[in-house]
């Protein structure tokens, strides 16, 4: 026997909702070989938009993952110019922190 069969299994939440819809739809005189019927074709409605979200779920998450590798490799290439540009950025805080106390050492002296 295989692991997995080739028929999909519909949930029991699937068929209770199919059948809540049915019996809220039924019209007058109709017969419960007929509702049962309809709460089939619901049944099999559900489960076909429930495979359709998961292949465009399973798609989108394809591209995400091409995405974000595309994405790691282009950073792993560009982290030497990143580092360059990080060393020199990291000194302006500090002389406009000088120069702030500077200024301030002035003001001070300016009051005496």
């Amino acid at each position: 026997m295989s692991k997995y069969s080739r028929k999909s299994k519909i949930s029991a939440e699937t068929k209770d909702d199919a059948l809540k819809i049915a019996r809220g739809s039924q019209r007058p005189g109709q017969t419960k070989e007929q509702t049962r019927l309809i709460a089939q074709g619901i049944q099999k409605g559900i489960d076909l938009y429930k495979k359709q979200q998961k292949s465009k779920s399973r798609e989108l998450d394809r591209k995400l993952r091409k995405v974000t590798s595309k994405s790691e490799s282009n950073d792993t290439n560009d982290e030497s110019p990143a580092l360059k540009q990080s060393v020199k950025n990291s000194s302006l805080p500090w002389i406009l922190l000088i120069i702030s106390w500077l200024g301030f050492a002035a003001y001070l002296l300016m009051l005496r």
